[in-house]
């Protein structure tokens, strides 16, 4: 009875040990709402990218040449600059972006204009949010036309401005809706330079892209 106890006793110890070994392999069971790690936010990341296509459309405002309207469209590329940094609410990510613009319709009183554009610096400032992220940027370029803007003026121009907006949807797609105001003028290449000043609406279509 003492040696069939003995040998019970030492085959239990021996199953435990190996359920130790087995166990201390295993990587610990996740839990709800624990964080694994890894990052799977496909929004907006430092050393990231966005694509996007866009079109706008206009009209002159004050100050300016007036009776004047624009449409446009382009394509965008931007590289995420930082993590998010920031106080509060004004906790965000700079974005580095160009444009080209290769549809500029120019309406004035004299005709229709063709113009094509590159716009090769804007700062974008996207504030840290998630499903509706605004933002505000600061942009501008260069725009040759056919023909003179404003009319008897200059056919090489400068178009720059401000813009503030939102991006809408959580993921690498995304939608953005904004406002902006564009002044188009030739930056004193001629001596008479009234400049036009335009609103905008501008809506786009965009991915982001981070490198794993």
């Amino acid at each position: 009875m003492l040696a069939l106890a003995g040998a019970a006793a030492a085959w239990g110890q021996s199953t435990a040990g190996q359920s130790a070994d087995q166990g201390a392999g295993q990587p610990p069971p996740h839990r709800a709402g624990q964080s694994t790690g890894q990052d799977t936010d496909p929004g907006p990341h430092k050393g990231g990218e966005e694509i996007q296509v866009w079109t706008a459309v206009g009209h002159s405002t004050i100050n300016g040449t007036a009776h004047t309207g624009l449409w446009n469209a382009g394509f965008r590329y931007g590289v995420i600059l930082t993590d998010a940094h920031g106080p509060g609410f004004l906790r965000g990510r700079l974005e580095y972006a160009l444009d080209a613009v290769p549809i500029n319709l120019i309406f004035q009183p004299s005709g229709v204009v063709y113009g094509v554009g590159i716009n090769p610096f804007a700062f974008k400032w996207i504030f840290d949010r998630q499903r509706v992220a605004p933002y505000f940027d600061f942009g501008g370029g260069v725009l040759f036309t056919s023909r003179d803007v404003p009319a008897g003026i200059s056919n090489i121009n400068f178009a720059s401005g401000p813009g503030i907006g939102v991006n809408v949807g959580h993921g690498k797609a995304h939608w953005s809706l904004e406002v902006r105001w564009v002044h188009i003028s030739d930056a004193g290449l001629t001596a008479d330079n009234p400049g036009v000043n335009i609103l905008q609406a501008r809506v786009g279509l965009g991915w982001f892209h981070h490198k794993e």
